[in-house]
């Protein structure tokens, strides 16, 4: 039990010292610019660590589509659920059901996956993020939004790079010496930047009416965990491969979901808002649980 704790330790604490330092950042009022360094990451960061990681046959590529497969499922399942639970308690979907559905596997989900898992564990976490990105780009937007638009998906870099990768899985063939490591280079920026990222995006959050935010939060957790079990069982995971997929439904709502509530749901930001942080909170308190006794 003491090393089990140790291994949970060895996962968690890095990933929140991370977040903790972003978060001291905005408290002591130094610059970040969060939409530059969210840019940075969205087109240099995620596409060359997805294309470093998935072409050094840390997967296969069978594997990866089972993965992407259940993720889809995942998203699905919050999504039917989330609905009905929003309608039961009159709350507007068009502004709580983007981040219900749609949870951080980037910020927290990959850094966790790769401590506890390593890279194998990483190669597994990027095809259920390459998922969730799409969602965070079509129904994440188009429900604040109240409109349909493919702009922005196709927009992305990231959906380049996971088809370039298939393409390289499915023939065999691996990206040349120098390019892989270029990749492997650039791909290093993703995670510590995210981490920082959303340390400072959570301080910077406009949070009122907690009690609001910790049921949506304890519905939302409980929703994950059934969703988990559900998927792990449907799709037959095992080993690695069950234990990153339980982590990663059990992530918290999606930080950048709140950016179209703000700006096209306003008045139900600080709502919204107060959700995700409760959220991330209880996530937090949650993994070590999971990790200890269930994966």
């Amino acid at each position: 039990m003491e090393a089990l704790f140790f291994h949970v330790s060895n996962v968690l604490v890095p990933v929140l010292l991370c977040i903790l330092v972003g978060y001291a950042l905005a408290r002591f009022r130094k610059r970040f610019d969060t939409k530059t360094v969210g840019d940075v990451v969205a087109n240099v960061g995620y596409p060359t660590l997805i294309l470093s990681h998935l072409t050094e046959n840390h997967i296969s590529f069978g594997e990866f589509l089972d993965v992407m497969a259940a993720a889809a499922v995942m998203i699905a399942g919050f999504t039917l659920i989330g609905y009905a639970f929003l309608k039961i308690i009159r709350r507007p979907v068009r502004a709580f059901l983007s981040p219900m559905m749609l949870n951080n596997v980037g910020n927290i989900g990959l850094p966790i996956s790769l401590l506890a898992f390593g890279s194998d564990g990483m190669a597994i976490a990027l095809a259920v993020v390459a998922v969730v990105i799409a969602g965070i780009f079509t129904v994440g937007m188009w429900l604040p939004i109240g409109k349909v638009s493919l702009t922005d998906l196709i927009r992305q870099p990231a959906v380049y790079s996971v088809v370039i990768a298939l393409l390289l899985m499915g023939t065999g063939t691996s990206l040349p010496g120098p390019i892989a490591a270029c990749s492997k280079i650039l791909g290093g920026l993703a995670v510590p930047l995210m981490l920082l990222t959303l340390g400072y995006t959570l301080a910077t959050l406009r949070v009122e009416g907690m009690i609001t935010g910790l049921y949506l939060a304890a519905f939302h957790i409980a929703m994950a965990g059934a969703v988990a079990y559900m998927i792990v069982w449907l799709f037959g995971f095992t080993g690695t491969t069950r234990g990153v997929f339980i982590l990663m439904c059990l992530m918290p709502a999606s930080v950048a979901t709140y950016l179209w509530v703000e700006r096209y749901q306003n008045e139900h930001a600080s709502d919204v808002a107060s959700f995700i942080m409760a959220s991330t909170l209880l996530t937090i308190l949650v993994v070590p649980l999971a990790l200890t006794y269930w994966i």
